[in-house]
């Protein structure tokens, strides 16, 4: 008898310590955590066309620049969801994928933007074909239309040419032509059987074009190095990857001109043989007018152009991050959210956000309680509180008490205020 009461004295026990733990854990007030931001080393790769997110594998993940826990999540996300993402705002509300990175992204994505426009039928941009082979065939030697025939769209078939052009002209291997990121899991499993192509990599071979560069007979004629485009310095002979490097070369390190022949040579995607053939038709005509340079002390940051960033002397990942941050935010409403841009050359723009001005008289800002539902939820600062404060709202009409009630970060609140009236 003791040792049955002994017995059932310890589990009322470790009963009242369990109540009373859930009754501590219970009653205390929620947390508020902070956001997830993920950050990747890597941005868009060289070569990124449309593609539809359903079909890419882990490895492919991995080439648009997310980690293997990203990834796992991602993979394990679109299980839960029924193993489609059905809509880009479906694959944004994934957490792994960070706001800036969905941005990067986005504009390539072959899925409706909502559920709304895939039922109703108003996504109409991508229909997904079968890769259609009947006979062996060297990668190396198709067109554009060939590509296409074989089953790719426009835009994939230009990019897997452009990768070939980027490792020489030649896809060298299996293994190479695997890596290249239109070429999905699937569709290399039904080519590879097909490929003339060598099934390793050479053990000499370095990925560039001057190693493995298809030798054609250029026809040089004069030209002027300043005004040279991408596709000006493509037909000189370079690489898509080596014109975009000179390009950046010209207008970000010589804030936009070759002030001398020698000039060229200090570029390393040019090689000291290089140089000498395109010597002789180096012409820098200086009775050219040259552009009007603009005075960024009178340029308004809120409206300053693309074009404009880049003669500052910022690079397009930069330039275009601050575009794309900016209209985010429908407008800077001061100078560290510039600084504060994800993906930027903070030394540079700290330069220029020290020179040109800011005009905020034409930044919206709304109260909580009569902010279009659209706008809080895209909003970066209100977008992760919108549901709440849309909830909220309906039996409060305070701005104060709407926000006492989301129990934020005095950080968080503070950037939410920037934009409240």
């Amino acid at each position: 008898m003791r040792k049955n009461d002994y017995r059932k004295l310890a589990f009322m026990g470790i009963l009242m310590i369990v109540l009373l733990a859930f009754h501590t854990y219970t009653g205390r007030e929620k947390e508020t955590f902070p956001e997830v931001r993920f950050i990747t080393e890597s941005s868009v790769p060289l070569n990124l066309t449309d593609f539809d997110p359903n079909e890419l594998d882990a490895k492919q993940w991995e080439h648009l620049g997310f980690s293997e826990k990203q990834i796992s999540t991602l993979l394990n996300y679109k299980k839960m969801i029924g193993g489609r993402f059905s809509s880009k705002a479906q694959l944004k509300k994934c957490y792994a994928v960070s706001p800036e990175k969905f941005a990067e992204l986005e504009s390539y994505l072959l899925l409706p933007d909502t559920d709304k426009d895939a039922s109703s039928g108003k996504f109409k941009g991508y229909e997904k074909k079968e890769i259609a082979i009947s006979r062996k065939f060297n990668p190396d030697g198709l067109s554009n239309a060939e590509w296409i025939n074989m089953g790719f769209s426009e835009r994939q078939a230009e990019s897997i040419i452009k990768y070939k052009n980027y490792l020489g002209g030649s896809f060298i291997s299996k293994e190479k032509f695997k890596e290249c990121f239109i070429i999905s899991s699937d569709n290399y499993t039904k080519m590879e059987p097909y490929l003339l192509l060598p099934a390793k990599t050479p053990d000499h071979f370095k990925n560039s074009a001057k190693n493995y560069a298809v030798k054609s007979r250029i026809q040089y004629r004069n030209f002027d190095p300043n005004m040279a485009d991408l596709e000006g310095w493509k037909a000189l002979g370079f690489s898509e990857r080596q014109a975009q490097t000179i390009v950046n070369y010209r207008d970000r390190n010589l804030r936009g001109s070759f002030k001398t022949p020698e000039d060229l040579q200090k570029c390393f995607v040019i090689s000291p043989e290089k140089y000498q053939e395109l010597k002789p038709y180096i012409k820098l005509n200086p009775t050219v007018d040259k552009k009007q340079e603009t005075d960024f002390s009178k340029i308004d940051l809120n409206i300053i152009t693309f074009k404009q960033l880049l003669e500052f002397g910022l690079d397009e990942k930069s330039a275009g991050s601050m575009i794309g941050f900016r209209k985010k935010l429908r407008g800077f409403v001061n100078k560290q959210q510039i600084l504060d841009t994800y993906n930027i050359d903070k030394d540079l723009v700290q330069k220029l956000i020290s020179i040109a001005p800011l005009d905020v008289s034409n930044v919206p800002k709304y109260t909580l309680t009569e902010a279009p539902e659209e706008w809080l939820k895209d909003h970066p600062y209100f977008k992760y509180s919108a549901d709440k404060i849309i909830f909220y709202r309906t039996t409060y009409h305070d701005d104060q008490k709407i926000l006492k009630l989301l129990k934020l970060k005095p950080q968080y609140e503070e950037r939410m205020k920037l934009y409240l009236k």
